[in-house]
């Protein structure tokens, strides 16, 4: 004959599992503050900033190629965050970038070798027309920071590595700048 099973698992079987938090309040929870505050900010008027009324017009925008690796990085993460196709025909604007690359040594160690470098990458751009008219300009900044290896090769990479995150966030902010630019035009 088989002994019973001990009481507690046979209890735990039988018992219904606990109510969730939504049931218990009586309420949506997160769910139902998310509608609240979609249906406040659509009464305000609030639109989303890459909605269909700008994406056109990031997507006719030309950018023109830069010399350098980060030049490079640069411009073609900018033609996939504005949606071109990254062809000068048939654009209706075109921006004009120019870099600029500070690297600062911040930490030495005792026989003044330095061990991290700090690289600043300034982007300044300029927004035409098709009939060369400027439109706007601006720049942005970013800081990206690397550490020395023994092995030169290690460095080289991690350089490069750095860069292109600079170079990726100068991209996006150059977006957004781009992006509000034509929204309050509307």
């Amino acid at each position: 004959m088989k002994s019973p099973p001990p009481a507690f698992a046979s209890q735990a079987l039988l018992r219904p599992p606990p109510p969730s938090r939504a049931v218990r309040n009586g309420g949506g929870g997160p769910a139902l503050a998310a509608t609240l505050i979609c249906l406040v900010l659509a009464g305000c008027g609030f639109h989303p900033l890459y909605s269909g009324k700008t994406a056109p017009q990031l997507a006719s925008i030309y950018v023109e190629p830069l010399a350098e690796r980060d030049g490079y990085e640069l411009r073609n993460q900018l033609i996939d965050l504005l949606g071109s196709d990254g062809r000068e025909a048939g654009k209706a604007y075109r921006l004009k970038l120019s870099l600029n690359e500070v690297s600062n040594g911040v930490t030495l160690q005792n026989d003044a070798t330095i061990t991290r470098y700090n690289d600043t990458l300034t982007a300044t751009y300029v927004l035409t027309d098709a009939k060369g008219t400027e439109i706007t300009r601006g720049s942005q900044t970013s800081l990206s920071s690397f550490n020395v290896s023994t092995s030169p090769y290690s460095t080289v990479a991690v350089q490069q590595d750095s860069d292109r995150r600079a170079a990726d966030d100068i991209a996006d902010r150059i977006r957004m700048d781009l992006g509000v630019f034509f929204s309050s035009r509307r």
